[in-house]
């Protein structure tokens, strides 16, 4: 077994770091930063440690090994601090709880919000009851996959994305919450109502059939990845066409909520939504094609013959 010595610089000002004596050739990055880890107990989280061979290179993957990537003894490799850090499942169950939680809030207690209420406007319309249900069962079904169906590929996100998330989903549950509960509020007709809520029904089905594909593809434990297809489930169809079904049902379940509430700000919460999960999307659909040469050719992103 061969054993180097390594430099570790700062990506951004190229200011020495470390100097990481005994490593052996056979080490992977994942080992090179918890030898980081331990020069450098700032740093003792691997999980903000992000390694490269050229200060503006790739990253680079944690079971990648120095022979592999041809480092030799004096090699440089460049460091850049992704922050501090916090689990995946911590900032999703927390910025789905949050707007559970608000939007409950103000449906379930008006009057703090609008104060004094008169009879007639106490009149609670039947689609305001079903915007409620069909919102908290969106993200009471988020919390349980995030808990019990997603497997992440990364432990761990930056703790700074917490408040960013958490700014956007609870934000917007005020927002729509407070317009679509208004005492002012005034419903589409009942066909309109029940045409939203199927197809938002089935949006949902489809959302969760396609993240238990996912899931069945990934060894617990593991970061395997593989093509994504069909499963004998009906809704997962929707790979054949695209790359991210999920976000297309996603998508499309909250279009079907801004047509059952005929409500402004649920409808911009749609475009918010849908421009950012066809941002991801694109972002994956390219990793995809570089990842597997046979990578089916007709599939799109996230809009089916389109994107």
């Amino acid at each position: 077994m061969t054993f180097m010595e390594l430099e570790v610089c700062h990506a951004k000002s190229n200011r020495h770091l470390a100097s990481l004596s005994e490593i052996s050739s056979k080490s992977t990055i994942k080992d090179v930063k918890e030898a980081l880890g331990l020069a450098k107990r700032k740093y003792a989280d691997i999980n903000r440690q992000e390694l490269r061979l050229e200060p503006k290179g790739k990253f680079l993957k944690d079971d990648v090994t120095l022979e592999d990537l041809g480092v030799n003894t004096g090699a440089m490799l460049y460091f850049k601090d992704r922050g501090l850090q916090i689990g995946w499942a911590t900032v999703f169950v927390a910025e789905y709880a949050g707007p559970l939680l608000v939007y409950l809030w103000v449906a379930t207690r008006p009057w703090l919000f609008y104060g004094e209420i008169s009879a007639e406007q106490g009149v609670v319309k039947p689609v305001v009851n079903i915007a409620a249900a069909c919102w908290a069962g969106h993200y009471a079904k988020r919390i349980l996959e995030t808990l019990f169906v997603h497997r992440f590929s990364n432990a761990t996100m930056p703790i700074k994305n917490l408040f960013i998330n958490c700014s956007y989903y609870w934000g917007f549950a005020a927002y729509v919450s407070y317009h679509v509960n208004h005492p002012l509020y005034t419903a589409p007709c009942d066909v309109q109502v029940y045409v939203g809520l199927a197809a938002f029904i089935l949006c949902e089905l489809g959302n969760f059939s396609v993240h238990w594909a996912l899931r069945c593809l990934r060894p617990a434990g593991s970061k395997v990845r593989k093509i994504p297809y069909p499963t004998g489930n009906p809704f997962t169809c929707l790979f054949n066409a695209v790359s991210c079904p999920n976000y297309t049902y996603e998508v499309s379940a909250w279009v079907a909520f801004s047509i059952m509430t005929q409500c402004l700000p649920a409808g911009l919460f749609t475009l918010a939504g849908a421009y950012q999960m066809t941002v991801w999307a694109l972002g994956k659909h390219r990793n995809y094609k570089k990842e597997f040469e046979k990578y089916p050719r007709g599939r799109r992103a996230i809009i089916p013959f389109i994107i």
